[in-house]
């Protein structure tokens, strides 16, 4: 049930019988928050597009195309998850951009195809893995029902933590070959735009305060401009028009060892989209139920479908935007449409994707603290609804959590698996939520009697507790 407004946030109140997912706002704070979620997500859009362009050997004029195709799709995509059409959307405020689950695949066909033919058959592999989960998504969203808060809150959880690490990293430089990288500038200004949005939430009130993040990142830039950080050579070399050509880089090629790998791939981007819509539901009020998630993933695979038409790969949701939504309390999901809006203009204006990237990283890796952290902590709040007093659902939470952050904690754990596995293995978020969906079914359903309607739960005596009247129980 919905709470109302949080009188320190500010937001406008949703007209009566009308959710404040579907509440309309001003033009100007459409613009602004778009672009706040804009800046949230950007670095990971164009990082799988900038990794794979380099590897196959693109041109900088090429490798800027590819980018710009990305965010062109990822705006497709975003709309279709956002606005929706017929039972295609989820209809929360949900991002999508290309799935960086998809990066280590993608490299092992270049290495196996070679440098020519590499992006046609990732193209052509992207394109049977969406079309098979188009066909699957009504079926693997009836996983709903085994998602009760036990498990919804260690996925939340495991899904603010594991992305913790992506904050440090870019906090440091964002990329570990580069000279300077974790030099102590970059950690200060990472430091200096977190304290700007510190100060920011706890001080100002209402619109301002709501654009916190946004307001952050524009000040951690100017500043980091005298630092030196501030890098504008994207902005002078950037065209102002630029459309991706479909099929830029040939036609679409179809290996099947390139297929099979793109189809597990999209089945953990499903597992992972599935856990971040129930994540989003919670948040903004509006749980989501196996309609929701059969739409939203509809979205994701049709998105998908068409992007390597337009020379792009596979979209799935952005959990680093979750944080934002939880942060924000803005739950609008046509702020997040303004966003897929500004992401299509992006894609079809290098000048304005370039003046984005003049983010410096470590502004960004500031900002991520807070948004990543705020989802962890909505995780806990959906934690706090499960019955943690039983110790079985202390277990699950316990090793779920655990098996989910391996690939974090240990990032080299799984070096022995084939590479196949490894595309499962090494994504955490999809490993923890598994393990916390089995382990939810071996402890709170497999051989337990089915409780008769209006039974009240009883709980089992532990070691210790004091003896008391026993309820009385149907037979």
């Amino acid at each position: 049930m919905d709470e109302g407004p949080d009188p320190e946030q500010g937001p406008d109140p949703a007209p009566p019988g009308k959710h404040p997912v579907d509440q309309s706002l001003p033009p100007l704070k459409l613009l602004t928050t778009g672009i706040q979620h804009v800046a949230a997500m950007y670095a990971g859009v164009v990082a799988p597009p900038l990794i794979i362009g380099s590897a196959v050997g693109l041109s900088v004029t090429e490798l800027t195309f590819l980018t710009g195709a990305s965010l062109f799709l990822a705006g497709i995509a975003t709309l279709l998850q956002t606005i929706g059409v017929w039972r295609i959307g989820a209809r929360l405020p949900f991002v999508n951009g290309v799935t960086f689950a998809s990066v280590a695949p993608m490299l092992a066909i270049h290495k196996s195809e070679g440098s020519e033919d590499a992006l046609p058959v990732i193209f052509g592999a992207c394109m049977v893995a969406a079309a098979l989960g188009f066909l699957l998504a009504p079926y693997f969203s009836k996983l709903v029902r085994f998602f009760p808060p036990v498990v919804t809150g260690s996925v939340i959880t495991l899904i603010g933590v594991s992305l913790m690490p992506v904050a440090f990293n870019w906090a440091q430089g964002g990329d570990p070959q580069a000279p300077g990288y974790g030099a102590t500038k970059n950690i200060a200004m990472a430091g200096v735009t977190l304290v700007v949005v510190l100060l920011l939430s706890r001080f100002t009130r209402g619109f301002v305060k709501q654009i916190a993040v946004l307001l952050g990142l524009v000040v951690g830039t100017l500043i980091a401009v005298p630092v030196g950080i501030t890098d504008f050579g994207a902005l002078r070399d950037a065209g102002i028009v630029g459309f991706p050509t479909p099929f830029h880089f040939g036609a679409p090629q179809f290996a099947v060892a390139a297929v099979i790998s793109m189809c597990i791939v999209m089945l953990v981007s499903m597992t992972e989209s599935t856990a971040d819509m129930l994540a989003l539901g919670e948040i903004v009020d509006r749980p989501a139920d196996e309609k929701t998630i059969a739409a939203g993933l509809r979205a994701d695979t049709l998105g998908s479908f068409i992007s390597p038409f337009f020379n792009g790969f596979l979209a799935t949701a952005f959990a680093q935007n979750i944080g934002l939504v939880a942060m924000t309390r803005i739950r609008s999901r046509y702020v997040v449409a303004a966003g897929g809006g500004i992401l299509i203009l992006m894609g079809l204006c290098p000048a304005a994707a370039a003046l984005i990237a003049t983010v410096p990283q470590p502004v960004l890796g500031g900002a991520g603290v807070v948004l990543f952290g705020s989802v962890a902590a909505s995780g806990v709040r959906t934690l706090a609804r499960a019955d943690l007093a039983d110790d079985r659902n202390i277990v699950i939470v316990a090793v779920s959590l655990a098996v989910g952050l391996i690939p974090v904690a240990a990032p080299e754990f799984y070096g022995v698996f084939p590479a196949g596995a490894r595309i499962i293995l090494d994504s955490g978020i999809s490993t923890g939520c598994v393990t916390a969906v089995v382990l939810n079914l071996l402890f709170n359903h497999l051989g337990r009697r089915p409780r008769a309607a209006g039974e009240a739960a009883v709980p089992e005596p532990r070691a210790g507790d004091v003896p008391a009247e026993q309820p009385s129980r149907r037979p």
